[in-house]
């Protein structure tokens, strides 16, 4: 699936909704425990998620791959972990903020 900043998608097998805030230039395979997510107001396929993708999506919180090339924020929470095909992405940390003294 081609991704583009601002894309929405939804998960076939739970309720995680997600937003992409940094895509790649080519196509991905964005998944929520280990199945397609698909545009939001699409229908989405039926499926149970895989072993090791069922962590969860927290509401706000923002995931990127490994080279930092998809960055996605989660706009409604699940149970199915946000990954790459078969790979979780991982929890963006908040960068800290400059000490005000």
């Amino acid at each position: 699936m081609e991704l583009k900043a601002g894309s929405r998608l939804q998960s076939s097998i739970c309720d995680t909704q997600i937003m992409v805030v940094k895509a790649p230039a080519d196509d991905v395979d964005i998944t929520c425990g280990g199945v397609a997510m698909v545009a939001v107001g699409d229908n989405p396929v039926a499926g149970t998620p895989v072993d090791g993708l069922a962590e969860g999506s927290a509401m706000g919180k923002r995931y990127t791959n490994e080279d930092g090339s998809l960055e996605v924020l989660c706009t409604k929470p699940g149970v199915g972990s946000v990954g790459l095909g078969e790979t979780a992405l991982q929890l963006k940390d908040a960068k800290p903020l400059p000490a005000s003294d």
